[in-house]
């Protein structure tokens, strides 16, 4: 298996029925690492912060609206639409690039978010914890 963004977000935010360490496991890296907006995460963080947004959001729609892989190299521009538990919706444009390990799952991940919709304190919900 190959991963892409829109279905590792699906499995770690919309399928909650799902353990998080299984899609976890399956679409990152034992190694992985992530810099949002500058911050760099390790994988123990990045859990901690999906672990969050599952208590804040109740589902995401994810539109890939550009995707290149080119070997271990993959990107995208993509759109999420979180609908919020209080029934807000916030919508957030991310610029992704990713480095792929051996078996196709995320090693790194660098992504820039851009706030569409929402309110100033959901800026910041790309990388909350």
């Amino acid at each position: 298996m190959v991963a892409n963004i829109h279905n590792a977000l699906n499995d770690l935010l919309n399928r909650q029925d799902i353990p998080l360490e299984t899609s976890i496991d399956r679409y990152f890296s034992p190694d992985y690492r992530q810099r949002t907006n500058g911050k760099w995460d390790d994988r123990t963080n990045f859990i901690q912060h999906i672990k969050h947004l599952r208590t804040l959001v109740k589902s995401v729609d994810i539109q890939v609206l550009n995707e290149l892989r080119e070997g271990s190299n993959y990107a995208t521009r993509h759109q999420v639409t979180a609908v919020k538990r209080d029934g807000t919706q916030v919508v957030m444009e991310v610029y992704l690039f990713a480095v792929m390990d051996q078996d196709g799952r995320f090693l790194r991940i660098e992504e820039t978010t851009l706030l569409l919709e929402g309110s100033e304190a959901d800026r910041g919900m790309g990388s909350a914890r």
